[in-house]
């Protein structure tokens, strides 16, 4: 098209692909599949690029009756995990045509302010990653779709829920532990009332209940390296026989626990084990490198996108937790015979 000419159309588009209107707009709206063959969608989507051809998003919403928008809620933006949650969210939701506003809730996993003002004229769709269950009311009302991430699918107030496989990433962590002969253990629990650090405690609780002679304790720590620091220095100080190993509910309390060890002068792997859980770059950083369980935040954030489409075309999403899986590095090794 020469240059200093009008915008090109979709009826351009079809003239230039030899086809109709209806079936570009089939092809570009991303609904032509056993409507149209693939080889006519190809033609179509050259023709579109050829053009420079964009579809007018204002006026197809108009149509619609939609925004194009979602928003994506996380407790905090502290570690780099949310942000592969946006990442994998906005790259799924843009190639729909979507466009994905990030919002870290002022009250944490607590009830969370509408940031619009009215979400519901803002907004087509909520995903909400690891957040209360209750915790999106303000935003969402009963008129927008939800889809809840990290979180207990069983009551629910979400149209879908997508989990990654924590409960599974537990095992693998104590399975390894438990082989590696540890049978003293230390869990650093996020202190949180969430359900996915309930699933970790319990899970951790159960699988090392099912082996004769393991002893575990419980310490509790604000999700932070300092707040780590100072509850597992506490924990590991305290009388009787020294944990071995140190479950970490995050990479974070994990980096705590580093510093709280060598505070103590106990060296790591051979006076204590140390594991975390996300797979952060931190796990690498520190030094030995953290046995970590790793999470595919971006395939996460990927999932959750994914499912609220469906929803949003009255479609069931995809069904079932996304796997996860123990690296194994040199936070942990077995445990010193003791000394006679």
């Amino acid at each position: 098209m020469a240059r200093g000419s009008t915008r090109p159309t979709s009826r351009d588009v079809a003239q230039a692909a030899g086809v109709s209107q209806a079936a570009v707009s089939l092809v570009l709206g991303d609904k032509w599949r056993g409507r149209v063959s693939e080889a006519t969608a190809e033609r179509v989507r050259e023709a579109a690029q050829e053009l420079g051809y964009r579809p007018n998003l204002a006026a197809r919403n108009l149509r619609l009756g939609r925004t194009r928008t979602v928003l994506l809620v996380v407790p905090a933006l502290t570690t780099e995990f949310f942000a592969g949650v946006y990442t994998g969210a906005a790259r799924v939701a843009a190639e729909h045509g979507f466009g994905v506003v990030l919002y870290p809730s002022p009250e944490g996993i607590g009830p969370a302010r509408d940031p619009f003002g009215s979400a519901r004229a803002a907004l087509d769709g909520v995903i909400a990653s690891s957040m209360a269950a209750d915790a999106l009311t303000a935003i969402r009302g009963d008129q927008l779709p939800l889809v809840m991430l990290d979180s207990n699918p069983e009551g629910s107030l979400g149209a879908a829920t997508v989990n990654l496989d924590i409960k599974d990433g537990v095992r693998q962590v104590a399975e390894h532990l438990l082989a590696l002969g540890h049978r003293h253990f230390l869990h650093l629990a996020a202190d949180i009332p969430s359900w996915t650090f309930e699933v970790r405690a319990q899970e951790l609780t159960t699988r090392l209940a099912e082996v004769p002679g393991t002893h575990l304790r419980t310490a509790r720590a604000p999700l932070s390296i300092e707040g780590a620091l100072k509850a597992a220095e506490t924990a590991l100080a305290a009388p009787g026989p020294r944990p071995t190993a140190l479950v970490c509910d995050d990479d974070n309390l994990a980096a705590g626990a580093y510093k709280a060890a060598r505070r103590l002068h106990l060296r790591i792997p051979d006076d204590l084990s140390i594991t975390g859980l996300d797979d952060l770059a931190l796990s690498r950083a520190i030094d030995p490198e953290l046995t970590t369980v790793h999470l595919n935040a971006e395939l996460f954030g990927e999932r959750g996108m994914q499912a609220l489409l469906a929803v949003l075309e009255g479609h069931t999403p995809l069904q079932g937790d996304i796997p996860v899986h123990l690296v194994v590095r040199g936070s942990t090794a077995p445990p010193r015979p003791p000394e006679p």
